[in-house]
Parts: C-alpha cells; structure tokens; sequence
C-alpha cells in the first residue's frame, strides 16, 4: 500500500482499549526511552568495546567471532561450561576463567553506562508504571534492563510469581490469576543456572544494578542482547524460562497492545510469534512526530502483518499512560552520574 493509502490520526488510548480491550502488552525499547533516555543503546556489544572502564579487548573480541556471535550470554555459557570441563579433567588453566571474568566486566561497564540509577526513580515513577502493568493478564518485555523489575516490586500485590521460594523458575507456578511478567530476551535480575535451569536474583533496588559486578563462578547473566534474530532464538531456546516466555506470547490468542517494540529485522522472531497466535487484535502505540512519521510508521506495521488474521489498529502513544511525559527522568551530565555512582 502506497502512502496515500494511509492518513495521520491516531485512536486515543483510553477510546480505543475500551472498544478494543487487550489482556496482553508487548513492550520495547520505546517504552524504556520514555522513561529514560539514554536507554537509546543499539549494539551492547559495539558499547562493550568502547566503555573508558576495562572494555572488551582484542582476545575477547576475537572469541565472539570464532563462536559467530554479538551475544554475550552463548559466549559466557561457553566459558563456564569450558571451566566446568577443565575442573572434572583436572586440567589445569586459568585462561576460561579469565576470559569469563574479563567478558563480565565488559559487560558490566556496557550496562551501567546506559542503565538508569535507581536512585534517580522517582518512587511515583514505579508506582505509575506499576498502575498501568497490573492493568493486563500477560505482560511481555524484550526490555533486559530493570524498569519493569523495579516497577513490580514497588508493589508486587497482584503479580504472579513465577519463581518459587528458592529464586528458580516453576513452570507450575504460571497459571495463577495474577499479572505474569515475561521477559522474553531474559532481564538483569535473572541468571542462567549451571544445570541449564533459570534463577531470579534475590537483590531489591540499587543492589540489582551494583550487584551485577558479583563475580561468581557458574553466575551467567540471562539476557539477550542485540543482535540477529536468528541468533536470539538461538539463546532463547537454550534457556527454560525464554523458550517458555516464548511459547507464551506465540500462544496469546486475545487483544495484543504493543508498546515501543518496532518489531524490525533484529526481533523478527516476536513477530512470527505474533502471527502464530493469531489474537483477536493488535493494537500498535505510535508517537506523533509528524504525520509524514505517522504515515511511514503506519506502513511499516501495515506491511509486517500483511496477510495476518489479526485486525490492525493505531493509537497515539502519549496518549497512553506508559507514554506520559510525566514519567520522563531527566539525564544529569554524564560527568555529573559518575561522580555520584
């Protein structure tokens, strides 16, 4: 469809949920940048490289290549699974551990470089965010960064854990009544155990973020950084958790409202999923920039679920509550966040 099939206006939010409800929300990396602008990172691994602190060297750079990978989650497996090998043959070498070690700390300063303080959250913030999250069944996020961690535990009340006493991931405990978070490219709260299993980190607040430099051996941070679509399939159905959170959204069959996720080349597998479940609706939030943007925006969605059974709607982003200009946290200067962290 041509351009001048397509015109600028967009649904208010509350009209168009009340005629088109939608248990499920699918957040993206727009949804982060309302609240927090320098959330706008494209490659971890290209910032990894390039972070004043301890970056990604030419040795650990070199490894990434030989696995064909951007991902740091595969390339941390890999070491500790090489680690656990050498152990149980007795073979003596520090290199994996090392390199582990060096990988994480990369990875770490990449994080933190973009990553909000927790300190600069306003408490009114979480809970707003909290509000409106609690307002589905399903909440999908392929957001790794805490914003929604954060928010739920500003009040968990009304939330379905997933996680049982231990911190371990229960399938068994995925079909309460309560909201369901699910973090379909992992998050910084979670961990990929030894046995393949997945854990949530029992830190709260500012530790989740200062906690993630915790060395442990066997520790692998589960999330899914930028890269192929390919490659985060990959990742995602090596992990109990992801392949679940995955089958979920492929699964949602009633009303889908996205939020700030382009769907574009890199999450290509979210859309398939999308398509699979066939839901009674999409409801896609666009940002009125202008309407040259709205119409380009409009084609792009048009052109993605072409063919798809779902009817396709729009809506005006800051007309919704996760879009509120009043959830904007402004940056302080750079020098000035290094000084206080």
């Amino acid at each position: 469809m041509s351009a001048a099939d397509f015109d600028a206006t967009l649904a208010p939010w509350p009209q168009l949920k009340r005629s088109h409800p939608c248990s499920g929300l699918l957040l993206g990396n727009g949804a982060s940048r309302a609240v927090w602008r320098p959330f706008a990172y494209f490659s971890l691994f290209e910032l990894a490289q390039r972070v004043r602190n301890k970056p990604l060297g030419l040795t650990d750079q070199a490894l990434f290549k030989s696995l064909d990978t951007e991902l740091f989650e595969p390339v941390l497996s890999a070491l500790n699974t090489t680690v656990q090998v050498n152990a149980a043959l007795a073979i003596s070498s520090s290199a994996p551990l090392n390199r582990y070690y060096a990988i994480k700390e990369a990875l770490i300063h990449a994080v933190r470089s973009v990553h909000i303080p927790f300190r600069l959250l306003p408490a009114a913030n979480l809970l707003a965010i909290n509000a409106e999250l609690r307002s589905y069944r399903s909440v999908f996020s392929s957001n790794y960064d805490l914003l929604g961690h954060w928010a739920v535990r500003a009040a968990p009340e009304g939330f379905q854990s997933l996680f049982d006493e231990e911190g371990d991931f229960d399938v068994a405990r995925t079909h309460g009544s309560g909201t369901r978070m699910l973090y379909l490219h992992g998050g910084l709260h979670l961990l990929k155990t030894q046995d393949g299993g997945t854990r949530q980190r029992a830190a709260e607040g500012s530790q989740l973020l200062n906690g993630f430099a915790i060395n442990t051996p066997g520790d692998v941070p589960l999330f899914v950084n930028e890269g192929l679509s390919d490659d985060k399939l990959r990742a995602i159905r090596a992990s109990d958790y992801l392949t679940w959170c995955y089958a979920e959204l492929a699964a949602h069959h009633e009303g889908l409202c996205v939020f700030g996720q382009h769907l574009d080349q890199a999450d290509r597998h979210l859309l398939r999923a999308i398509r699979e479940a066939q839901p009674a609706h999409v409801a896609v939030g666009i940002l009125p920039v202008s309407e040259a943007a709205i119409v380009s925006q409009k084609q792009h969605y048009t052109r993605l679920f072409e063919g798809a059974a779902a009817e396709l709607l729009f809506f005006d982003a800051s007309t919704h509550p996760l879009g509120d200009a009043a959830l904007n946290v402004p940056a302080p200067a750079a020098s000035a966040v290094k000084r206080r962290r």
